[in-house]
């Protein structure tokens, strides 16, 4: 992921930030918000948090995430449709008027927010740049340092941001730093809206953030969250493979799914078993060579070991509960109690013929397929 690198450093101030349950998440339900223009939007309820959470899916987002074979700009065009869907959505319901965007370099870069805007007939009045650097001490991180700034103030504005969360300290990092600006301007901000390929994490750090800002702009009005596809989890530890990279690598296991993305997924069987849901990318848009370095890595790892991966188990890690499941269970699990019957009754029983089908074909199969696949997809370039 584009902030996989971060690390776990919070400073003694982020004590609050550490690892624990999520708050009321057993109780959180995925309700539909709108479907419009081939876009699926569903909202949090039932968490009693102060911000408001997104999961938005559509084809394209879909693509980027199911196929690591799309790289390049194909990477930054793949947000543009839902990226424009939700702030048309945004602006209508007056969540936005005048905007500023932030860029945390360089990962901000993948989204589509200024081209979006455009597109929604929202204005711009300008684009704030930050660089924010991890600080080495007797080769330990020691913290973040912001290496290059360049900022600008639009009092009572909606901040929009695109970023990976996945440790999130980067943008605890960043956020602090404009509101300091802000306020040593005696400016505020209306709203942040964020959109990002993230993961739990970042609920646990806006709802603490806003409590914060809200303590010197008691009517901001809070954090508004668009997650791509899912509320994804990061491994805590080396997974079932004993590859995957704990508090980087993104997969579905106690997150929040779209049910379009789990459909989508399952109905082509080897994507649920990819490193992680996004890999890293700035490599996939910048360094192609090392984005499709680490994939290969991965799928020549999974065969090396495919004698001793416990297949089962991998496919119960990655469908993110234990086989057998009730459809009553596995409706909690995916948070899914407020869809329509129709469509997760259908989607339950396609998640149990995929796991059924899965008995008849072994880890060496796949992973072989994949680097053939991968291989010939890009074998330009391959160094």
């Amino acid at each position: 992921m584009i902030d996989a690198k971060e690390g776990l450093f919070y400073g003694k101030s982020e004590k609050g930030f550490g690892k624990r349950q999520m708050k009321n998440w057993e109780n959180v339900r995925l309700v539909r918000e709108f479907s419009d223009q081939g876009v699926d939007c569903y909202k949090l309820a039932g968490g009693d948090y102060v911000n408001e959470y997104y999961v938005v899916s559509e084809a394209e987002t879909r693509k980027l995430m199911n196929t690591p074979e799309v790289v390049g700009y194909e990477v930054y065009h793949c947000l543009i449709p839902a990226t424009s869907q939700m702030l048309y959505y945004f602006k209508e319901q007056k969540k936005v008027t005048t905007a500023n965007i932030l860029s945390i370099l360089r990962g901000a870069l993948n989204y589509p927010l200024e081209e979006s805007c455009y597109r929604e007939h929202i204005r711009v009045h300008d684009i704030s740049f930050l660089s924010s650097e991890r600080v080495f001490q007797e080769d330990e991180i020691a913290g973040l340092e912001i290496k290059y700034s360049k900022l600008t103030m639009v009092p009572d504005s909606t901040l929009m941001i695109g970023d990976i969360i996945a440790s999130g300290e980067t943008l605890i990092h960043c956020l602090r730093y404009v509101t300091d600006f802000y306020r040593a301007h005696g400016a505020k901000l209306r709203n942040i809206i964020i959109f990002t390929i993230g993961g739990t994490k970042g609920i646990e750090i806006l709802e603490k953030l806003t409590s914060e800002i809200r303590e010197y702009w008691p009517d901001f009005e809070g954090f508004i969250t668009v997650y791509y596809e899912g509320i994804f989890s990061t491994y805590q530890d080396k997974g079932v493979s004993g590859i995957n990279l704990p508090d980087v690598d993104f997969y579905w296991k106690d997150g929040i799914i779209a049910p379009e993305f789990r459909r989508e997924t399952l109905s082509m069987r080897d994507p649920l078993f990819e490193k992680c849901i996004i890999y890293d990318g700035g490599a996939r848009r910048y360094e192609i060579h090392e984005h499709v370095e680490e994939v290969l890595d991965f799928w020549k790892g999974m065969l090396e070991r495919c004698d001793v991966i416990d297949m089962n188990a991998l496919i119960e890690e990655k469908l993110g509960y234990a086989l057998p499941i009730s459809y009553e269970d596995w409706l909690a699990c995916n948070h899914f109690q407020e869809i329509e019957s129709a469509q997760t009754k259908w989607l339950y029983e396609m998640e149990m013929r995929f796991a059924d089908c899965l008995k008849q074909v072994t880890l060496k199969e796949i992973a072989q397929q994949r680097i053939e696949e991968f291989t010939t997809a890009l074998r330009k370039y391959i160094l």
